[in-house]
Order: structure tokens, then sequence, then C-alpha cells
């Protein structure tokens, strides 16, 4: 059994920054804490959508970035609290959508899991809200 529990989401004016935290627990998520990681997030009326993976593979991290975000996003990982970070900065209305986090239980992959399906595990989401 793993939980996950996204928090910082907000209200934020367009340019402005927040900080996105998911914090993993639960009886068997020892079992898959070195699972890739990632955060999607969903719009109104839209397909929730990847925004960035965290890896931990052959003894490197590994990240990957929607394209819309890169520049603009950094996903980090503190295996000491078991929480995945999301920083994120230079805001746009377009951002607006619930954020979730996600875990896959397939250990030290090299490669960024893009696909909503290759996650097992899934927050409740926080809410992203930029204003113009």
């Amino acid at each position: 059994q793993v939980h996950l529990v996204e928090s910082g989401g907000g209200l934020v004016q367009a340019g402005g920054s927040l900080r996105l935290a998911c914090v993993a627990s639960g009886r068997t998520f020892s079992s898959y804490a070195m699972g890739a990681m990632g955060w999607f997030r969903q719009a109104p009326g839209r397909e929730r959508e990847f925004v960035a993976g965290h890896t931990q593979g052959a003894g490197n991290i590994n990240t990957d970035y929607a394209a819309s975000v890169k520049e603009r996003f950094t996903i980090s990982r503190d295996n000491t609290k078991n929480t995945l970070y999301l920083q994120m900065k230079s805001l746009e209305p377009e951002d607006t959508a619930v954020y979730f986090c996600a875990l896959d239980r397939r250990l030290w992959q090299t490669i960024v899991p893009r696909a909503a399906q290759d996650y097992e595990y899934w927050g409740q989401g926080t809410q992203v809200t930029v204003s113009s």
C-alpha cells in the first residue's frame, strides 16, 4: 500500500513561483522507493498530461520535462524524506491545473516514463491557479 500526498498548490499571479511537494508513505512504499516518480497535471476539459519525471537508475539521476515547462520547472527528490518536489517559476495562466504526483513501481529505470498508464500510484492532486 502506497500513499502519495501533494501540497503546495495555490493561487499565484502570472510570473510568480510555487513549490509543490509530494510525500510518499505506506506499508509497501519502501519496496518501490527507487521507482520512477512524476508530476502530471489536468486542466478542466483536458486530458491528464505529463509535466516532469525523475528516475534513479544506473547510478544516475535522470529527469525529463514536457516542452511547455522546460526551463521553468525543476523536479527534485529527497529520498531521506520520501518527498518529490516540483519547483515552478515564471508561471503562466496556461499552467492552471490540478497537479498530481505519481509513482511507478518499476525500479532503477534510466528513462523517465511519460505515459500516465506507466504509473501505478497517484496522489489526490493539488490545485494550482495562475491569474493573468
